[in-house]
């Protein structure tokens, strides 16, 4: 696994939150609607006959990796978190998830059909960001979907905040439209919506395709 500094931070800070998260997940409401219909989109548009499995990449106590189970899809989960991944064994058995990093995962290229990362790229800090579409280029497919989701900065530039895990960064939707267009990915759709009672920030969803080559 890649040891960057903020990498092997970021593995820490959720390793000791790793039982504390999974118990939120457990006894929250659930999957807000907009954010399903978000997710049924991508799942209608990777389940394809021909299409390679699903890897959500920052997978956490594998909750989401579920979902998308349940909405039809050939998935795993990738976490960076030893101690996220090992709860997400014991909640979802009949699910595969591994320890890995996104910028350098252990696929071959073209391998996958689909990619979720549900605010999984939140830590990253905003030089590394197109190393992370470069890996997702790697590993998708020529037509593979991606789905991002993140924190949107609500007009500002990108910006720093004090994550409940560790520092994070909201993201202009536009800018991070652009990275990704340039490391060869068009957009299908966005979704924006405005923070519920219990959350801070505005949030941002990406649909992309991976551009033929």
């Amino acid at each position: 696994m890649e040891s960057s500094p903020y990498l092997r931070t970021t593995a820490d800070a959720y390793d000791a939150m790793a039982v504390r998260y999974a118990e939120f997940v457990r006894n929250s409401p659930g999957v807000p609607p907009l954010d399903r219909a978000v997710l049924a989109a991508f799942a209608e548009l990777a389940r394809t006959p021909a299409a390679g499995p699903v890897a959500e990449l920052g997978c956490g106590p594998g909750h989401m990796t579920a979902h998308l189970r349940d909405l039809g899809l050939d998935v795993f989960g990738v976490d960076l978190s030893p101690v996220m991944i090992g709860l997400a064994r014991e909640a979802h058995p009949d699910l595969r998830f591994e320890v890995g990093s996104m910028t350098a995962l252990d696929l071959a290229d073209g391998e996958l059909g689909g990619i979720v990362s549900w605010y999984s790229v939140i830590h990253t800090p905003p030089r590394d960001m197109p190393t992370y579409f470069a890996e997702f280029r790697r590993v998708l497919a020529p037509g593979g979907h991606l789905l991002l989701a993140f924190f949107e900065s609500e007009g500002e530039p990108v910006t720093a905040f004090d994550h409940k895990v560790t520092t994070a960064y909201r993201w202009p939707i536009d800018d991070l439209a652009g990275l990704a267009r340039a490391a060869g990915f068009v957009e299908t759709g966005r979704m924006l919506r405005e923070p519920h009672h219990d959350e801070r920030y505005r949030r941002g969803h990406l649909l992309m395709r991976l551009s033929e080559r």
